[in-house]
């Protein structure tokens, strides 16, 4: 695979915590799986039909990597995912939606990175570049912001994963406990006790007195 495909050099400016406090939505309105067609494509030797995969979910993918904390390796994990998805495609069937296939292998090319140890800092990379703009536009507002980055830091790994896959990438609880192999339940749990800890994280932001902390 032209890993000139995987060149993406930005990421979309993160849109900021009150978002994810009254935006998030547990499911969406059902339409055509565009993307399984053109996987089924693929496995008939459709190249050009992989090539409009990759040019469509690479950034995705970037973000998801970066977010859960693989930022210096994000493009190699993106080529990765790519990979194991072109290897996979005489095989796939598509029982369930695309994008939950292909975000289970994304987690699993996560998951065999195998560096914890450096989240921290991956992380931190990661966030104060798609944080910039969204500071920028709130101090021009006067709007009280959450330090995205130690908010998010905060949260369990647990709970970090789940909102990673539905707020940032779009996932539903069904096809997060998919990705992840557990209850639904626990995804709806995990949800709202992360909502619940970013949702106090903000508010004690904004009750902060003006300057402190600076």
């Amino acid at each position: 695979m032209n890993k000139s495909l995987l060149s993406a050099s930005s990421f979309p400016d993160f849109v900021g915590i009150p978002a994810i406090l009254s935006s998030y939505t547990e499911e969406n309105s059902e339409v055509e799986d565009v993307d399984a067609t053109l996987m089924l494509l693929v496995a008939k030797g459709e190249h050009a039909a992989f090539e409009t995969l990759v040019k469509k979910h690479q950034k995705p993918l970037l973000n998801f990597f970066v977010r859960m904390g693989a930022y210096s390796e994000s493009e190699d994990l993106v080529q990765n995912t790519f990979l194991r998805l072109y290897r996979y495609r005489e095989r796939y069937q598509p029982t369930a939606k695309f994008t939950t296939f292909l975000y289970v292998l994304a987690y699993r090319v996560w998951a065999d990175l195998g560096r914890k140890t450096q989240r921290r800092e991956r992380v931190s990379q990661g966030l104060q570049t798609e944080v910039a703009t969204d500071q920028q536009h709130a101090a021009e507002s006067s709007i009280p912001t959450l330090d995205v980055e130690a908010a998010l830091d905060k949260l369990s790994e647990k709970l970090r994963h789940v909102i990673v896959l539905n707020f940032y990438q779009g996932l539903r609880y069904q096809e997060i406990a998919d990705v992840l192999k557990i209850p639904l339940g626990t995804v709806k749990s995990r949800i709202n006790l992360a909502i619940n800890a970013l949702r106090e994280q903000f508010h004690e932001a904004q009750n902060k007195p003006s300057g402190q902390g600076q």
